[in-house]
């Protein structure tokens, strides 16, 4: 239960809005509570479950989508926040029905997933970071994931997959 905006006690729904946003390509309408989260408003009601929730606090980086290109920790944002925006959460990654983005094939061919759970967020850093041009080094690479954090892999495997598709791909 909460206070109102005279200091009475609230029960029930809270406020709701509408949002309107580009999410991987596609307009979606929805509306949500004012209080939900962008990992929720995805994952729950947009049925894109790619998107992690990990630490709830922006700290593990599970839950990176691309927010108008910047790579952006759902977890801290709410979903109102979204509206008039472009997403693209892991599912946008894919060319086409069936084929995986380089960034993804890199990643499976160097190994540089176990688990999964941080894979999602990994990439759509990844993305940001060589959608600003070619030539990264791996110190770029290693400070560009900095805020991810990966518990299987040991991050070689990732740093030698992201190098890997720096230039393997259009922007």
């Amino acid at each position: 239960m909460t206070n109102g905006p005279d200091g009475t006690a609230m029960t029930g729904p809270y406020e709701k809005t509408t949002i309107r946003a580009d999410v991987n390509g596609r307009a979606a309408e929805q509306a949500v509570d004012v209080r939900m989260t962008a990992a929720d408003f995805l994952r729950d009601v947009l049925g894109l479950r790619g998107t992690r929730v990990g630490c709830e606090h922006g700290v593990c980086g599970a839950c990176t989508i691309l927010v108008d290109g910047v790579s952006t920790r759902s977890c801290l944002m709410y979903a109102p926040q979204l509206d008039g925006r472009s997403i693209t959460t892991v599912e946008g990654l894919e060319p086409s029905a069936g084929e995986l983005h380089p960034l993804q094939d890199a990643f499976m061919r160097h190994h540089a997933l176990q688990c999964g759970f941080c894979t999602a967020g990994m990439l759509l850093t990844a993305h940001e970071l060589l959608s600003e041009g070619r030539g990264v080094s791996e110190a770029d690479i290693r400070d560009a994931i900095s805020g991810n954090i990966c518990r299987c892999t040991g991050y070689q495997g990732i740093v030698d997959a992201i190098s890997e598709a720096d230039g393997t791909w259009e922007r």
